[in-house]
């Protein structure tokens, strides 16, 4: 569980490396993450794509193991999810 913690930290604070090369903003970045750490999910800030009608969560990991591609409307909420 350390791990987990140590790994959504760093993320966090590397958002704002990511966030100018995907065309997000460090605050929408840090509000994902912050979704993710209430859901005890993690995921690589870089996989966050901007789409038309909202984000794209690639390779996000779930407590347990579970993997999962998860869809954000632009107001941040989950409109999808599909198991990889």
């Amino acid at each position: 569980m350390k791990h987990v913690f140590a790994f959504i930290a760093a993320a966090t604070l590397a958002a704002p490396a990511f966030a100018g090369a995907h065309g997000i903003d460090e605050e929408t970045t840090q509000k994902i993450m912050a979704m993710l750490t209430e859901m005890e999910c993690q995921m690589d800030p870089a996989d966050i794509e901007v789409e038309d009608d909202g984000y794209d969560l690639d390779d996000v990991i779930c407590k347990g193991g579970n993997q999962f591609d998860i869809k954000l409307d632009k107001d941040l909420n989950e409109v999808g999810r599909r198991a990889e």
